[in-house]
């Protein structure tokens, strides 16, 4: 997998600024920093701080105003729209709140979905998303479309479906935020255990201080400049 401290993400100078009327606001405020291979954070900050649009900034579903987003040393806003999104598709793992699994497929389809993308041959991908749903702990819900799957087994099909690729990264929306205390705390065990196996760097907003205490380091955003909490 590579050296531990391989730097996986940089952000260079990163600003966002959204007007309102003729008002500026400044959402992202010149952020640098670097994030390396297994490294796990969380990014805390009251709500409307920016949290959403800074993971959508690293992630390259949002441009900033200004600065750039480097993964494994390219970079990301530099890219064309359609390069961006098939590097994005290889590279980065996203989770969010709300699972976003695509109802009309299976548990197991909905997983293999970023290899099938990425024209990988449908046997093989199937083969893969299988395998990994057994390492969450749904190898018998394969064949189970979304609907017929608990808030939890959902979530942890979308855990899934962000790893499949083997990602450098992934960024994690509020990923517990739409489950109950119990079912949080074993998604959040298992998305570290995989994480951690796979040395995967992490970015997990969360409101959530326990979860916060798991990780390695807590950025708290605060008028657009990140703020590392002891």
């Amino acid at each position: 997998m590579g050296n531990l401290k391989e730097t996986i993400l940089r952000a260079d100078g990163l600003s966002k600024t959204y007007w309102d009327a003729d008002r500026p606001i400044q959402v992202l405020d010149k952020l640098t920093f670097t994030l390396t291979r297994g490294e796990v954070v969380a990014i805390m900050g009251r709500s409307g701080s920016g949290k959403t649009t800074f993971l959508n900034v690293l992630g390259g579903l949002d441009i900033p105003t200004e600065g750039q987003v480097y993964l494994n040393n390219v970079a990301l806003h530099a890219l064309t729209e359609q390069t961006q999104a098939g590097f994005r598709n290889e590279h980065i793992g996203f989770i969010y709140q709300f699972h976003h699994l695509l109802p009309e497929f299976t548990a197991q389809e909905n997983v293999a979905m970023p290899l099938l993308i990425a024209k990988m041959p449908p046997k093989v991908a199937l083969e893969k998303a299988a395998h990994l749903l057994e390492q969450v702990g749904l190898g018998d819900r394969l064949t189970h479309e979304p609907s017929m799957l608990s808030g939890g087994e959902r979530q942890r099909v979308a855990i899934a479906r962000a790893l499949i690729n083997e990602p450098s990264l992934i960024l994690a929306d509020e990923p517990t935020g739409n489950l109950d205390h119990d079912t949080a705390k074993q998604v959040i065990e298992l998305l570290l255990s995989i994480v951690k196996s796979k040395k995967t760097a992490l970015i997990v907003v969360t409101h959530d201080h326990a979860l916060a205490k798991r990780l390695s380091k807590t950025w708290v955003l605060q008028a657009g400049r990140l703020v590392v909490e002891d």
